[in-house]
């Protein structure tokens, strides 16, 4: 029987319709939600693709997802569309650009997650690649808490993320890990123009060994405060617009 998820959040569902890489099978509202330019949008969407619309109380929709962190709008679809990476670098071929992909090694925090989804999409990255097990996935939360980003984005989960990389250094990318040691240099000296994969390591432990030794270069954060570290979402996110950066001069 296919995978079916309920995305919850206003502009979950609404990034999901708009992206159209799911089928949804219905939607549901909350009775008595006040009219809203987005939920207009949304329920426009959900009759223009003729997907069934149901008017539900508070009790039904908290039933149904589990929890009541829906903002009145709840989408019955099918699972998440994970891709190949072998699609991400034909998408940077299509579109004329120097492939750009974010690796994660074991990032477990679904807010994490979603946070370097969200800036993945808004930096334009081609791919974003997750580990299978003892890691976080796309879930209906995770596509909340990336506020529907992912829904855009192209994610492959691998089982072995090593073996990835080294698939990727044969098609000529470079491999740059976020890593706090004495010989990493700073993010800002690392030349993102070239074809480039960024790998972020796990909240606590960074990156596993095997992976930060293939990566071609280990690249820190500068800190003049007191504390000693960025939690990954906020080092891989400045580490990404700094890619930005670099391929916009």
């Amino acid at each position: 029987m296919p995978v079916r998820e309920w995305l919850f959040g206003r502009q979950a569902v609404h990034e999901s319709l708009r992206a159209g890489r799911r089928q949804p099978v219905r939607l549901l509202l909350l009775e008595g939600t006040a009219r809203a330019p987005i939920i207009d949008e949304i329920t426009a969407t959900a009759q223009q693709r003729h997907i069934p619309i149901e008017k539900c109380s508070r009790q039904v929709i908290g039933r149904v997802i589990g929890h009541d962190d829906h903002q009145g709008v709840v989408l019955e679809t099918s699972g998440y569309p994970y891709a190949d990476i072998h699609i991400m670098l034909d998408l940077a071929q299509t579109r004329q650009e120097t492939p750009l992909l974010l690796l994660l090694d074991l990032v477990q925090d679904i807010h994490n997650l979603g946070s370097l989804l969200r800036t993945s999409e808004a930096v334009g990255v081609h791919g974003v690649v997750i580990q299978e097990r003892r890691a976080a996935g796309v879930t209906p939360a995770t596509v909340n808490t990336s506020s529907g980003a992912v829904e855009h984005l192209l994610v492959a989960q691998v089982t072995n993320l090593v073996k990835e990389i080294e698939r990727l250094k044969t098609a000529d990318l470079w491999i740059a890990g976020l890593e706090d040691v004495p010989d990493a240099r700073s993010y800002t000296e690392i030349n993102m123009i070239l074809p480039l994969a960024i790998v972020v390591g796990s909240e606590g432990a960074g990156l596993r060994r095997l992976v930060r030794e293939r990566c071609d270069w280990l690249m820190s954060i500068p800190m003049r405060g007191q504390i000693n570290s960025l939690n990954a979402a906020v080092a891989g996110s400045l580490a990404l617009y700094e890619a930005l950066r670099q391929r916009a001069l």
